[in-house]
This record gives structure tokens, C-alpha cells and sequence, in this order.
């Protein structure tokens, strides 16, 4: 294992703490090559290092701009935003600044499997370079056809398949670490099916448009909504949560930024302050989850899974509704079914 930086303390079995870093990402554009985007999260490596990062989280499809929302017929063109490889040359010299720096991370980008596959996917790097946990995208939100109606489209579902696994949890740095994209973040189910695994700790990287066509009324409420179900999720699961974005204006979509560090209480422990690269470091005591585990949310006590099992049955689908009848809007309104993302 390269030795870390002067300064650096490594993770020991004595001290439960793992210093994160949010390496949150402003705009890619449609034309920036790998390489170009490869530097800055270098860039963002190196901050981390210099901070005392054990572990640097990317966003969600951290390698390329956020090809979803175009409607793209040519598959060669589609297949260029993919990875068929991991590392591929271009993005190898992160690999190899990870293992130089002792540095972790955890890098979205778009898979596509030898055998024609599609996933949108989280890989989870430890400092010496090498893979330890491989995340595809549970809940696909979106749409599969063209909506040319849309000021612009988000095909999610018609360019990646969603995971064949559940979530999982994998040992490493020191604690329990969960791994979930985007929209997962929003279904109270991915974190405790990760806290039914005594994850400690829950890495998410996102893409968010801050319109949502099918409702603009939540336009106004998309931080607090991101932050609300990253805080709660993580506070009903005694797990620290790190949620980081894409944001700013990438080919005229504004994104939330908003990347941030939610201790196991709920609270918000370091927040980004811009909508462009920027890291947001904080230490996290694994520790203090146990608080919350072994009190208030002692699953072994005071859970009723008899009672759940509703939960786990598929539920017919509803009719369509306008925002019109579901939530006063002053803004237009739509029958158009699309997940947040």
C-alpha cells in the first residue's frame, strides 16, 4: 500500500473515524472529453488529499454531461457516453492519483456490460487503487419515449436498465459502507434495506433538474425535498449519509447542487455553497451511529416486520392525475407520468 501523505492518519481498528470528502461537480458539457473531465476530478482528488480524505464521492454519471435529457437515435452516438471498461485509458490516471494520494472514492458513470447491458452505476475505489463495490441504479425514474413537449427529456428509462440486485452493504474504511444513485434517495426502502445491514455509512451521487416537468409546483421545493429524505433517511436508519451533485446550468438545464454531509442524528454536518466543483469535508465518528441504533431504532426490539408486508407487494397502477388535482400550482400543468430524478 503507497504511503499516505505527511500529515495523513490512517484508518486503524482504534478510531472509528473516516474523513469524507464531497466532491461535488459543476456543468459537463456535451463536447468535453473524457480526459478534460478526468482532470477535474483530480483536481478534486488532490483537495481531498490535502484535507486528510480517506474517501472522495463523485456525483452520479460523473464522467460525461447528462445525456437523458436528449432523445438520441444514432447508437453509436448513444454508445459514446458509455463505459465498457473500468478503468478505459482516459479515466485510468484517476485510478492511479488514487493509489499514489492513499485516497478512496466513488465514481458514477454509464455501464454498458459486454453483452449489451445498460446501468446506470456506482463504483466504489479504495485507496490503493482497487475496486471494492460495484452499485447499479435501482429506481429508474423518467420515461422511455420521446416527449418532444418537454423543454427537455429525462430518458432514463429509455437508456438504462435498473438493477437486477438489491442494495448492498461492503466492509471497507474502516465501517459498513451502502452504496445508491439519485433517485434512490428518495424511497425510504434503500436506506433501510442498507440499515437492515448495519450500514454506517450511505454514498449518493445525483443529477438533478431543478424543473420537474410533470409538476413545476415542486421547482421551488427541490433542496428541501433532496435534503429532506437524505436527513430523514439517514436519522431513521442511525447512518450518516453523503449526498453529491451535478449542479448549475449544463446545456441551459439548471441543477440542484445542494452536495452535503448528513450526520446519523439528521443533521446537516457540511453543505456546498456554490453550483460548482467543489468539495465539502467531514469527519465522520462510525461510532455515533450506534446512538441511534441501539435506542430509538433498535430494529431487533422494536421493529414489526408482520406488520410490513404491504410494503413488498406490487400496487397497481394509478390512473393519470394532473397537478391540478393533486397540488394547487400556479405554474402549467401535465397528466405526464415521470419519476423525480
Amino acid at each position: 500500500m503507497p504511503t499516505p501523505p505527511e500529515g495523513r492518519t490512517r484508518l486503524s481498528s482504534r478510531v472509528r473515524e473516516i474523513t469524507v470528502g464531497a466532491a461535488q461537480l459543476g456543468p459537463i458539457a456535451r463536447h468535453d472529453t473524457r480526459a478534460e473531465v478526468v482532470e477535474r476530478l483530480m483536481a478534486l482528488l488532490q483537495q481531498g488529499s490535502d484535507q486528510g480524505c480517506d474517501l472522495v464521492v463523485y456525483p452520479e454519471l460523473a464522467l460525461t454531461t447528462f445525456f437523458p435529457r436528449w432523445w438520441i437515435t444514432d447508437t453509436d452516438e448513444l454508445n459514446s457516453f458509455y463505459e465498457t471498461e473500468m478503468p478505459s485509458p482516459e479515466v485510468k490516471p484517476l485510478f492511479d492519483e488514487a493509489a499514489r494520494l492513499g485516497v478512496g472514492f466513488c465514481l458514477g458513470y454509464a455501464e454498458l456490460t459486454p453483452d449489451g447491458h445498460r446501468y446506470n452505476t456506482y463504483l466504489l475505489v479504495d485507496g490503493d487503487g482497487a475496486e471494492v463495490a460495484k452499485f447499479r441504479k435501482v429506481h429508474i425514474p423518467g420515461h422511455e419515449d420521446h416527449e418532444p413537449e418537454r423543454p427537455f427529456q429525462h430518458l432514463e428509462r429509455a437508456y438504462f436498465e435498473p438493477s437486477p440486485q438489491t442494495f448492498g452493504t461492503w466492509t471497507a474504511f474502516g465501517g459498513e459502507i451502502g452504496l445508491a444513485l439519485c433517485n434512490d434517495r428518495r424511497w425510504s426502502e434503500t436506506y433501510r434495506v442498507m440499515a437492515l445491514a448495519d450500514v454506517e455509512l450511505i454514498l449518493i451521487g445525483y443529477n438533478t433538474p431543478i424543473h420537474y416537468f410533470p409538476d413545476p409546483s415542486q421547482d421551488v421545493l427541490a433542496g428541501f425535498h433532496s435534503r429532506l429524505v437524505m436527513q430523514a433517511g439517514a436519522y431513521q436508519n442511525g447512518t450518516f449519509v453523503v449526498g453529491v451533485a451535478k449542479g448549475g446550468v449544463e446545456e441551459g438545464v439548471e441543477g440542484l447542487a445542494e452536495s452535503c454531509i448528513i450526520a446519523p442524528s439528521g443533521e446537516v454536518l457540511a453543505q456546498a455553497t456554490t453550483d460548482g466543483d467543489e468539495l465539502v469535508v467531514a469527519t465522520c465518528n462510525l461510532d455515533w451511529c450506534a446512538a441511534y441504533k441501539n435506542t430509538l431504532y433498535d430494529f431487533s426490539r422494536y421493529r414489526r416486520p408482520e406488520m410490513y408486508a404491504a410494503i413488498a407487494e406490487p400496487m397497481a397502477q394509478r390512473k393519470n392525475q394532473t397537478t391540478a388535482e393533486a397540488a394547487p400550482t400556479n405554474g402549467e400543468t401535465s397528466g405526464h407520468q415521470g419519476g423525480m430524478p
